[in-house]
């Protein structure tokens, strides 16, 4: 279970449309080492580490630890009520993109959400 300073933290933050990339965080409570994987995409972001960067310093700043898990993109189709998790991050590896559609699930539950491995 997640410490309570965790859970304030939202666990899917992501454009409300369009196709991003997204990266897989794990944010760490100190000194407990409690822990929780949140879900972060962009479009701003022309790079994974864009989106890192920003979070693992705004995480920080509130005294948490951040590693990226990995990354991938999101196709969000707001209208369709879909979203579809694909592909992989060239620095960070591919995440996996089941945690990832587990959390956007709670976070969007009358949407359709999918993944896939293949795709850049």
């Amino acid at each position: 279970m997640a410490a309570p300073d965790l859970d304030q933290i939202p666990d899917v933050d992501i454009d409300p449309d369009g196709v991003f990339k997204y990266v897989l965080i794990r944010v760490h409570a100190a000194p407990a080492g409690q822990s929780k994987e949140i879900v972060r995409g962009y479009k701003w972001a022309e790079y994974h580490a864009d989106i890192f960067d920003k979070v693992s310093g705004e995480m920080q700043q509130k005294g948490y630890g951040c590693e990226c898990l990995g990354g991938g993109r999101i196709s969000h189709q707001s209208q369709d009520k879909k979203i579809h998790v694909y592909g992989h991050s060239v620095g960070f590896g591919r995440a996996q993109h089941s945690i990832s559609t587990e959390k956007i699930k709670a976070r969007y539950p009358d949407y359709e959400v999918t993944w896939s491995d293949d795709g850049y």
